[in-house]
């Protein structure tokens, strides 16, 4: 057992919470550019896009993270590719977080009334061009609050890589805890960063939402 303060173990997971918040970024980016291809594939009127994208979103949503970073990693592996925990990490949490997205934005798009989509096809524009000057300017106001809302899953999300040996947040509350053994102590800190991460993304989500709601009823 080795002695810590209780302010060294608030130290050392805040340094830990750095990589949470440094993986949380870069799955949200890279997942929203991705997620952002799947949703132009999903509301295309190419049958095969439009099948491609189902597909990818079924089996990303319908498989938990948890299986998707064991693949990631151990499966990569497998095949002769030598990865680590933290590229897989960012594999799987692209995977995941892009899925969830392109279904977010696709709802967003498609609650455009389709007289507005019709009515850009009247003037000869294309299906991008329609998208990118006329759909997707109102969609990304409604798209806020949910994609906001997401964001706390993929903070949440990375705690699941301490399993393939991620030095996260939470992986480096188990390693303290091994130390010290003091799991009280150690996992109410980890918590209360969590808390302190998620929480305002929450109450951002919620303020755009009701921002939203009243420029609606105005």
């Amino acid at each position: 057992m080795t002695d810590f303060t209780n302010w060294e173990i608030f130290q050392n997971l805040l340094l830990a919470a750095r990589w949470t918040l440094v993986l949380s970024l870069i799955a949200f980016i890279s997942g929203g550019v991705v997620g952002l291809i799947v949703m132009i594939c999903r509301t295309s009127n190419l049958a095969p896009a439009r099948w491609f994208a189902w597909g990818y979103i079924e089996l990303f949503q319908g498989t938990p993270l948890l299986m998707q970073l064991f693949l990631a990693f151990f499966g990569l592996g497998l095949l002769g590719f030598d990865v680590s925990p933290w590229l897989a990490a960012v594999v799987a949490l692209t995977l995941f977080t892009s899925a969830f997205l392109a279904e977010i934005w696709r709802g967003c798009i498609e609650s455009i009334p389709r007289g507005q989509w019709e009515a850009a096809e009247s003037l000869g524009m294309t299906f991008l061009e329609n998208l990118q000057y006329i759909i997707v300017p109102q969609a990304v106001r409604i798209a806020i609050p949910p994609t906001v809302g997401f964001s706390v899953q993929v903070v949440k999300g990375t705690a699941l890589t301490s399993i393939i040996g991620f030095v996260e947040l939470t992986r480096a509350g188990t390693m303290i805890n091994n130390a010290t053994f003091q799991p009280f102590t150690v996992f109410a800190m980890a918590a209360a960063i969590y808390f302190s991460i998620c929480y305002p993304l929450s109450v951002y989500s919620r303020y755009m939402e009701k921002k939203l709601n009243v420029g609606r009823q105005a």
